[in-house]
């Protein structure tokens, strides 16, 4: 079992780095997210236990967790955070608007002036609590996540 998901994780990340040669640049768009002190989010909404349906551990050791995370064409996903800063190769998405936890725009894919190329890696510090929407009616939004814990 141990063999198969370190064969797993190694074959993501060489997806990662090979696909991430071709890639434009992340566009400059300014994300206002709020931060504050993870350890102070209540453990109920970490991704894994108030949005399972959309948020998937594909590994979990003391260094990392990786998700794999979806969301179907027209979905909503739960209010929940990510505890520790991470690296998203986001694979596919149609727009889509995230939202904070009072229901405050925090980044709407439709307001930037080029669309968004993917497959795109970006860096993300930890997120307070926010959900997404998928507003496209055909694609869905798939990525990886890979949690940094140290």
């Amino acid at each position: 079992m141990q063999t198969i998901r370190r064969y797993i994780l190694f074959t993501s990340i060489i997806m990662v780095v090979i696909t991430s040669f071709g890639q434009s640049k992340t566009p400059n768009q300014q994300f206002t997210y709020k931060s504050g002190d993870p350890t102070s989010w209540p453990a109920v909404f970490d991704a894994i236990l108030a949005a399972p349906k959309n948020h998937k551990i594909l590994l979990e050791n003391e260094k990392t967790r990786v998700l794999e995370v979806t969301l179907l064409p027209g979905e909503t996903e739960n209010l929940h955070h990510h505890r520790w800063p991470s690296v998203l190769y986001i694979q596919e998405a149609g727009d889509f608007v995230d939202y904070d936890e009072e229901g405050n725009v925090i980044f709407d894919s439709r307001t930037l002036t080029e669309p968004l190329k993917f497959p795109l890696t970006m860096y993300k510090d930890s997120e307070a609590p926010h959900y997404v929407v998928n507003l496209s009616k055909t694609k869905p939004i798939r990525l990886i996540r890979v949690e940094m814990k140290q």
